[in-house]
C-alpha cells in the first residue's frame, strides 16, 4: 500500500518524474503532451505510449452535444461579399450624410381598387402588375417637379448634380444579402413597362444573379419593408443619392370621412430620409404631398402622365 501511495504522489507531483519509460516521456514531448495530465493503464499507474496517443485523440475531437442547451458560447463568421459592400457603403453613408427623416400616411384605397380590377387582366398577359409600377410612376412625376430630390452632391459639397433620368432604385432582400437595382429611365416609361422590368429585376436579385449594370446610376430609391412588416422606418440614404422612402405595410384602419363617418380606409405609412445638406423638411414635404395626391387619386396621375 506505501508504494501505490508514493506512485500516486510522484505520478500527480509537478516536479518529479511520471510513472513511464524515457521512450513513452519522449513522444509525451514531441506530442506536447504534459504527461502529468495522461491517465496511465500500466501497474501502479504506468503511462504507456497508447495511453499518450489516446490522451491526444480525446483533446483533439470535438465533445460531445450535451442534451442541454448550450449557453455562453460564441461564435465569429468574417464579413464577406455583399454583405460588406453594403457595410461599408451604409457606414459611408452615414457618416458623409446629415440624415433627416419624415413620415407621412398614405390612403391606397382608390389605387388598390384600380390595381384589383386590371391585374387579372395583364395576368393573363403574363404581366404581374404588382402596387411598385404605380409607386414608381407617380414618383417620377413628383419628380419632375422637384428636381432636387434626384440629385447628387460632390464630396466637399460644393456643386449639385442634377439628374434628367429618373433612375429609380428599389431595395431587394436576396439570397446574398441586400441589393438594389434600378430601373433605368421610369419617366419614359408606362406603368406596364415598369412592371415588366420591375418583375425582371426583383427574380434576378432574389436569385443573386442581378446584372451589374443594373445596379449602377441609380438616382433615389425604394425600400419596401412593409412587403416584410413594421409601419415605420429612418432608411439610409444609398449614397450618392440624396432621398430615399421606406414603405411600411398596408392597413386596414378607421378613418373619418368629409362628413365625418368612419370607415375602413387602406393605408401605408412611408419614411423618407433627406440629405440635409440640399434637402430641407419643406421641400421633402412638398414633395412627398405631390407623390401622394398622384397614389391617392389614381387619375390624377393619369392626367399628368405624357
Amino acid at each position: 500500500n506505501a508504494v501505490d501511495i508514493n506512485a500516486s504522489v510522484t505520478k500527480s507531483g509537478a516536479g518529479d518524474k511520471a510513472l513511464a519509460s524515457p521512450a513513452v516521456r519522449r513522444v509525451a514531448r514531441e506530442l506536447a503532451v504534459n504527461i502529468h495530465e495522461v491517465p496511465g493503464t500500466g501497474k501502479k499507474g504506468r503511462v504507456y505510449k497508447d495511453d499518450v496517443l489516446a490522451f491526444t485523440q480525446r483533446a483533439t475531437q470535438p465533445r460531445e452535444m450535451s442534451s442541454n442547451p448550450t449557453t455562453g458560447q460564441t461564435r465569429v463568421e468574417a464579413i464577406r461579399g455583399i454583405k460588406a459592400v453594403m457595410a461599408n457603403a451604409m457606414q459611408e453613408s452615414v457618416s458623409t450624410i446629415p440624415h433627416f427623416t419624415y413620415c407621412e400616411e398614405i390612403d391606397l384605397t382608390e389605387l388598390i381598387a384600380l390595381r384589383g380590377e386590371l391585374k387579372e387582366q395583364y395576368a393573363k398577359q403574363e404581366i404581374k402588375l404588382t402596387m411598385m409600377p404605380f409607386f414608381m410612376k407617380a414618383m417620377s412625376l413628383a419628380l419632375k417637379e422637384f428636381p432636387i430630390v434626384n440629385s447628387k452632391v460632390n464630396s466637399d459639397c460644393t456643386e449639385v448634380t442634377y439628374f434628367d433620368d429618373h433612375n429609380i432604385g428599389m431595395a431587394v432582400d436576396s439570397k446574398v444579402g441586400l441589393l438594389v437595382p434600378n430601373i433605368k429611365r421610369v419617366q419614359t416609361k408606362s406603368i406596364l413597362d415598369l412592371a415588366t422590368d420591375i418583375t425582371k429585376l426583383t427574380n434576378d436579385a432574389r436569385s443573386g444573379r442581378v446584372a451589374s449594370n443594373d445596379l449602377k446610376e441609380g438616382t433615389i430609391t425604394i425600400s419596401n419593408i412593409g412587403a416584410i412588416g413594421g409601419t415605420v422606418a429612418t432608411p439610409i440614404i444609398n449614397k450618392p443619392e440624396v432621398a430615399i422612402v421606406a414603405l411600411g405595410k398596408v392597413q386596414q384602419l378607421p378613418r373619418f370621412d368629409q362628413h365625418g363617418n368612419v370607415q375602413a380606409r387602406s393605408v401605408m405609412q412611408v419614411s423618407w430620409s433627406g440629405d440635409h445638406r440640399v434637402i430641407d423638411g419643406g421641400t421633402i414635404a412638398r414633395f412627398c404631398n405631390l407623390w401622394k395626391s398622384f397614389l391617392e387619386k389614381p387619375s390624377n396621375m393619369l392626367v399628368h402622365m405624357a
